[in-house]
């Protein structure tokens, strides 16, 4: 059986995710929060790893190495949905104050001391931007990091006969 069809899924699953955060962002005036942003990059990560082994179609083991690459992508992704939707939920005496905005950490600070900072999270990454269906977008942003996370998984412990 062919994995190429499994990772077409999994590029445009988190390409569409993108072009919809970038509709919002752009069409619809929503400012995406610092720790959006590092779900952005965890999502693009996904796509790409699935896109090198949708292109390649190499053997069993080149199908489990980009599986696996896809799923740590969507693990990371799914630990940052899971930091916002928790920060989401603090109360409000409890939720981190403001900070400047990712472009200005960026210019001052090392980068892991950007990463340590915006995954502390501040009161923009609390605020209730947008929900649909009763859940707010980065809880939607965890199920897809969860699916695409389980579909990595099964990638990874299947064993392909071929893979194009």
């Amino acid at each position: 059986m062919s994995t190429r069809p499994y990772f077409a899924i999994g590029t445009l699953v988190p390409v569409a995710a993108l072009v919809f955060a970038y509709l919002l962002q752009y069409v619809g005036g929503l400012d995406p929060c610092p720790l959006c942003i590092f779900q952005r990059i965890a999502m693009a990560g996904v796509a790409l790893c699935c896109l090198m082994g949708w292109i390649h179609g190499g053997g069993a083991i080149a199908s489990r190495i980009y599986a696996a690459l896809a799923t740590l992508c969507a693990l990371t992704g799914a630990a940052i949905a899971a930091r916002h939707v928790w920060l989401m939920h603090l109360p409000p005496d409890q939720v981190p104050a403001c900070g400047p905005g990712l472009d200005y950490l960026v210019q001052i600070m090392p980068l892991s001391d950007v990463v340590a900072t915006v995954l502390r999270g501040d009161a923009s990454c609390a605020t209730v931007k947008g929900s649909f269906a009763g859940l707010t977008l980065p809880a939607w942003t965890l199920i897809c990091f969860v699916g695409l996370t389980l579909g990595g998984l099964w990638g990874v412990s299947r064993s392909p006969a071929r893979s194009d």
